[in-house]
Parts: structure tokens; sequence; C-alpha cells
């Protein structure tokens, strides 16, 4: 999320969800999960991250760094698809 799109006030009632029950969700847009569904599904468990040192060019680091303070979740989203499209 950049700065622009934090800027905004969240309009939504979070005291009056916290006391809504379960039966007063609606989720009639939500299709139901069929048997197919669970015979075709994957556990797909998330992998643990390492804090590492890098060592990177300076311009690579100011470039990453110009998009955002979160710019190392930048560097690691870019990393898998570079791994990805060398294999």
């Amino acid at each position: 999320m950049n700065e622009k799109n934090s800027s905004n006030l969240s309009k939504t009632d979070w005291d009056r969800l916290a006391r809504m029950t379960d039966e007063e969700i609606d989720t009639g847009d939500i299709p139901e999960l069929t048997e197919a569904f669970f015979e075709n599904a994957e556990l797909r468990m998330p992998k643990g991250k390492l804090s590492v040192v890098l060592s990177v060019d300076s311009d690579v680091l100011e470039w990453f760094q110009e998009h955002g303070r979160d710019f190392s979740r930048l560097v690691n989203r870019a990393l898998p698809d570079y791994a990805e499209s060398h294999r």
C-alpha cells in the first residue's frame, strides 16, 4: 500500500461488524464448496522467510527504495519471478 492509499479514512463501521454473529453475515454470494473442489484441492503451506545479508548495486537498491518504504517486500516479489524465468 502506498502513502496515497493509506491516507484514505475507512468508512467501515468496525464496531458494528465486531458485534455481528455468524448468522447475521450474508454469505449468499459465496458459491458452495462441492466434493469436486475438495478432490482437486491442494494444501500449500507458506515457506518461511530467512534473513540474509545481500550486496546489491547502489542503483538497484535506490530503484527499489524509490517505490516505497517497504522496498524489501518488492525485492522479495521480484526474485521468485526472476528465478522462475531462469529455470
